[in-house]
């Protein structure tokens, strides 16, 4: 994460270079601009539909909230004087949103004497509306442990929660609710060229087609929204509670939610790692939200030292077992068990669902260990004698320089 948002500042202070942008005419193409200059009097429209793609700017029901003469780039009006603005409200929800459908919302922002209504010929104006819209519900997959404590033989799981995964399968999955969500306006007028805007901000700046100029930029800010607030939807709510915020946001805090939000389009690790690596950030917020700085500070240095330490400890043991010749005075039996012992404290973290970095860092273990048993016997597949007639056989036999050594005797 460091080292994105380096690569993304480095970025800008090197500049806008506009002559290195040609456009298919081989003519440079001149910076753009943004098309609310500073200070532009806007009107915030909010639409909740369960429609993707919302049309019904006449249904007074889905307006959700709606400001008039806010001020573009302006961070003292407000009830904090800082700019933000907040509005609560219940939504409510329809039979289908209670089994597990999407719930979207629509943001409008217009100059001042405007509407979003494309209907409306008289009030609409393209180049003075912005506009973004993203789903607001999220679909987590919910598991359920059918294990049993084979000493006891006795299960923890809920009977309910049993009869579920077998009506539903393992996993189950349900939409969430998050009663929180900001809106954030970015106060930035940087002169940007259309196809040299760096990721991953270029997802965020939309040109007009035609003027080559570049829309406000909106983000939809649930950065600090923890996954263990969410809570399931179902037939037994008829409301949901929705607290909006409207913001404005600078362009290095901007730089920041939007290199962390980048997880997701990289994600190749699979959607269970995906989640695991929701619930390690949560804990990195409540870290950042509750923790004293300079403890923070120390314990970031601390895990930093352990990091590079556990490192040279592996790189150390590689380097000893790699260029030892003689077997005098090594034990062979420790470096059996001591893979035995890795295996069980690797199936005991897996179990106990540990930060994915401890299970690499003790399977890196496993593996060394594993890589010892070649270094002090000889390793050899055995193809004639092979196991169930087909995976040949391996065998494994002490070094000579063990045998001959009275190292044998006492490890016996």
């Amino acid at each position: 994460r460091i080292f994105i948002i380096w690569a993304i500042s480095s970025w800008f202070r090197r500049g806008p270079a506009p002559q290195e942008q040609s456009s298919a005419g081989g003519t440079p193409r001149a910076p753009s601009r943004n098309l609310f200059p500073k200070d532009t009097l806007m009107d915030l429209y909010v639409y909740i539909s369960e429609h993707e793609h919302f049309t019904d700017f006449n249904v007074s029901s889905a307006l959700f909230w709606q400001k008039r003469d806010l001020v573009y780039g302006d961070w003292t009006s407000g009830e904090n004087a800082d700019g933000c603005y907040e509005h609560y409200g219940e939504v409510d929800i329809s039979q289908s949103v209670q089994q597990n459908g999407s719930i979207y919302i629509h943001v409008y922002f217009t100059k001042s004497g405007f509407h979003p209504d494309p209907r409306q010929k008289n009030l609409y104006r393209r180049l003075a509306t912005v506009h973004t819209s993203r789903m607001i519900n999220k679909y987590k997959r919910r598991r359920f442990q059918k294990t049993k404590n084979l000493l006891t033989g006795e299960t923890e799981a809920d009977p309910e929660m049993i009869k579920r995964a077998e009506d539903y399968g393992p996993v189950e999955v349900i939409s969430h609710w998050h009663p929180n969500l900001t809106i954030n306006m970015v106060d930035d007028h940087t002169p940007w060229v259309k196809g040299s805007v760096p990721p991953p901000l270029d997802q965020y700046v939309k040109f007009d087609a035609i003027s080559g100029d570049y829309y406000p930029i909106l983000y939809f800010n649930d950065y600090w929204n923890l996954q263990k607030d969410y809570f399931p939807i179902n037939e037994t709510l008829q409301r949901l509670p929705f607290r909006l915020s409207f913001c404005p946001l600078s362009l290095w805090r901007w730089q920041l939610y939007a290199a962390q939000s980048t997880k997701s389009p990289w994600n190749f690790l699979g959607e269970d790692l995906y989640e695991q690596s929701d619930e390690e950030q949560d804990s990195v917020k409540v870290a950042l939200l509750e923790t004293n700085p300079y403890l923070l500070a120390l314990t970031i240095i601390v895990s930093i030292v352990h990091s590079i330490f556990e490192f040279l400890a592996f790189k150390n043991d590689i380097q000893f077992w790699n260029s030892r010749q003689s077997l005098e005075g090594l034990s062979v039996r420790s470096v059996f068990f001591g893979v035995f012992q890795s295996l069980v404290v690797l199936l005991y973290i897996l179990d106990n669902e540990t930060n994915f970095v401890v299970q690499v860092s003790v399977f890196i273990g496993l593996l060394i260990d594993l890589w010892k048993i070649t270094k002090v016997m000889d390793v050899r597949l055995d193809r004639e004698n092979k196991v169930a007639g087909v995976f040949p056989r391996v065998t494994f036999k002490d070094k000579s320089t063990y045998i001959e050594s009275s190292t044998k005797v006492y490890d016996d």
